[in-house]
């Protein structure tokens, strides 16, 4: 337990250790294995945002189709409150609008969420080794 491993070793509570690969003369890891590695998992982490991605701007379509009717029923409540004058016109107007405003924020959040993915997929492509 005390002693310190040496690369390519593992070392068990119990003092055992166990060769778990050859280490090369020189010391270091052999370079095409931690670059195989590393590739692979940045390839992988972009096919995750990538899913995501696709999967966040489907939702984009579809909240901004629901977005514009919500919009578009929010005005005509507008202007039937406007010709009407009744508090109960007034009362759907309110609640068109509160929904087209509550859909305009979830269009935003979808929008920041899409440009974190992003940013997050332009980090790993900087991370690919080449």
């Amino acid at each position: 337990m005390g002693s310190n491993p040496t690369r390519g070793t593992i070392s068990f509570l119990d003092g055992q250790s166990f060769a778990s690969f050859a280490a090369p003369t020189s010391g270091e890891f052999p370079v095409p294995y931690t670059a195989t590695m590393g590739r692979r998992l940045v390839e992988r982490r972009l096919r995750d945002v990538g899913g995501k991605l696709r999967s966040m701007r489907a939702s984009l379509a579809i909240v901004e189709e629901q977005l514009a009717h919500l919009s578009d029923e929010a005005e005509e409540m507008g202007l039937r409150a406007l010709v009407s004058e009744t508090p109960g016109a007034d009362l759907e107007y309110r609640e068109a609008r509160r929904h087209a405003d509550a859909m305009l924020r979830h269009r935003e959040s979808v929008c920041e969420a899409i440009a974190e993915l992003e940013a997050r997929q332009d980090q790993l492509l900087e991370q690919l080794p080449h």
